[in-house]
């Protein structure tokens, strides 16, 4: 004969049942324990709120001092070492004696100064003097001379060229010609033949000034004519 379960004395029937009860009273303990927490931790921040406040004081920084080194002790010089002498030393002074014995007076003889005086000669260029240059036998014979040598430029006279060639130079101390220059010419052939004909005269009687000879500046006109 099979013996038969009730259906009410089968607990795996209830199984589901239980566990659901389990859980929820598990939880129910979760929350229990999370609130009591939160309880302690208000009780706790509640409390705070009755002690006393304290303020923070700021201290300021302070920094340790520079300590500034002295400075050096200054230079002191030798001061000059003073010798003092005694009475038993002797001294001797530069000073010479005379002897009692000259009694004759002293003569002073005074004697002048030789002065060198250096002899400048003057080189100075005169443009007048007391006595101006003269050509030997005088300006007829200076004008006839030019007549005489110039040598009138063929190509010049090709040209038509003619005029008056003025020419500077300078009658030095002995008479001779010197430093020949056109201030005013006519053209490039004329000019250079003026030049070689008053070169090429003859020693002048030279100037006097306060009755030395000295040299002056003189001007003389050669003219070019075509005939």
């Amino acid at each position: 004969m099979e013996a038969k379960k009730s259906k009410k004395a089968a607990i795996e029937n209830q199984r589901g049942s239980w566990l659901l009860m389990g859980a929820v009273v598990a939880l129910a303990f979760m929350f229990v324990s999370f609130e009591w927490t939160q309880h302690d931790v208000r009780l706790a921040a509640n409390s705070l709120a009755n002690d006393p406040i304290f303020e923070e004081v700021l201290v300021p920084i302070t920094y340790p001092e520079e300590k500034l080194e002295p400075p050096p002790p200054p230079e002191v010089k030798a001061s000059e070492v003073i010798e003092i002498v005694t009475n038993e030393q002797e001294v001797t002074d530069a000073v010479t004696t005379v002897s009692e014995d000259q009694g004759q007076p002293y003569e002073i003889v005074w004697v002048p100064p030789v002065v060198e005086i250096e002899k400048v000669e003057e080189d100075v260029i005169h443009v007048t003097a007391e006595f101006m240059p003269e050509f030997p036998g005088g300006t007829a014979a200076l004008m006839k001379y030019l007549g005489t040598n110039i040598k009138y430029p063929t190509i010049s006279q090709e040209m038509g060229s003619k005029g008056r060639v003025i020419v500077q130079f300078v009658v030095d101390k002995d008479g001779t010609i010197t430093n020949p220059t056109v201030a005013r010419g006519v053209d490039a052939y004329l000019d250079k033949e003026a030049i070689r004909v008053v070169s090429s005269m003859p020693k002048w009687k030279p100037g006097v000034q306060n009755g030395k000879k000295v040299r002056v500046k003189y001007t003389v006109p050669v003219v070019f004519r075509l005939q």
